[in-house]
């Protein structure tokens, strides 16, 4: 039997770890029902190859699938699984790519579809810009899709830690009441609908614009001469999913960390975290986003980018 490689972290903090590394071997010394949760955005197949690599859409249920394996194993009964995947284009044409909904399909060989999310960016820009600048032949695309997808039913999960606050209007009827009353759709509104349960359950639809050009990341990066990644999480996505479906001291894996916008979200919120990259310029920058972090033997170096 081959020998296994031995990791050693890039860096450490209080709770987490950073590693340069393949996440295909990584995974697999990772023991079995350990992880709460992966939260994670693995390179999209865009049209055009990007610095932080792409692996061609009619390639990308097969390239998935080894993870797919490992991340089911890791995870505890209850964990989860977070994709953040983008859809993409047809090349040369105004059509969609069916990818992402092979890749759920066959992924439900293994998990259970939880529900789907989809991350509204109101300041995206209008691509694809053939078809939406140019001939005008279609809008632009604002949404992405995250899969939320579970190793049993029964998932860990808690809508009362990431309620909204409650609109003037639900205020207004928690205050002065409302009538209890079959409604025209054949809802029955019961007492139970003016309880004040702190704040308003979330929809599926999380509307967050990507305009954090002030990120202390980026500026940490630039006075450092680091390479900084050019596909960066939002903080409130990840952050939104880590208070869903985990709870304090339990362990995060992001296996595409890129700038390791998971790893930092969960840091701040008491959750351990296992960050793998395998682009040794983003492992070093991303040490940025932790100013007490400790560097280890397996740190990389980094050219400047």
């Amino acid at each position: 039997m081959p020998k296994q490689p031995k990791f050693v972290p890039s860096y450490t903090t209080r709770l987490g770890r950073a590693y340069h590394a393949d996440s295909r071997e990584f995974l697999r010394q990772v023991p079995d029902d350990s992880v709460s949760l992966v939260m994670t955005s693995p390179p999209f197949p865009l049209r055009r190859q990007k610095a932080y690599g792409n692996v061609p859409a009619d390639e990308y249920v097969e390239w998935f699938w080894p993870f797919a394996q490992e991340i089911h194993r890791i995870l505890r009964p209850d964990g989860s699984l977070v994709l953040d995947i983008g859809g993409t284009w047809n090349p040369g044409m105004g059509t969609r790519s069916l990818f992402q909904y092979e890749l759920v399909i066959r992924l439900a060989k293994l998990f259970h579809l939880a529900q789907e999310f989809y991350w509204y960016n109101p300041s995206k820009l209008p691509t694809p810009a053939e078809w939406v600048t140019i001939r005008r032949t279609r809008v632009k695309d604002a949404v992405t899709t995250l899969w939320w997808l579970s190793k049993t039913e029964n998932p860990q999960a808690d809508n009362r830690r990431v309620l909204k606050p409650y609109s003037p209007s639900m205020k207004r009827l928690l205050k002065n009441g409302y009538d209890r009353a079959m409604r025209p759709s054949q809802h029955d509104i019961g007492p139970h609908f003016q309880r004040d349960n702190g704040g308003a359950i979330p929809p599926n639809l999380l509307s967050i614009p990507n305009t954090r050009s002030n990120d202390p990341y980026i500026h940490r990066c630039k006075a450092a001469g680091l390479t900084i990644h050019p596909a960066r999480f939002v903080a409130e996505v990840p952050a939104f999913f880590v208070r869903f479906l985990t709870e304090t001291d339990q362990l995060v894996v992001d296996p595409f960390a890129g700038s390791n916008m998971t790893g930092q979200v969960a840091e701040e919120m008491g959750r351990k975290w296992i960050s793998i990259e395998m682009n040794a310029d983003y492992v070093a920058s991303s040490q940025m986003r932790f100013p007490d972090a400790v560097p280890g033997a397996g740190r990389p170096a980094a050219k400047a980018g």
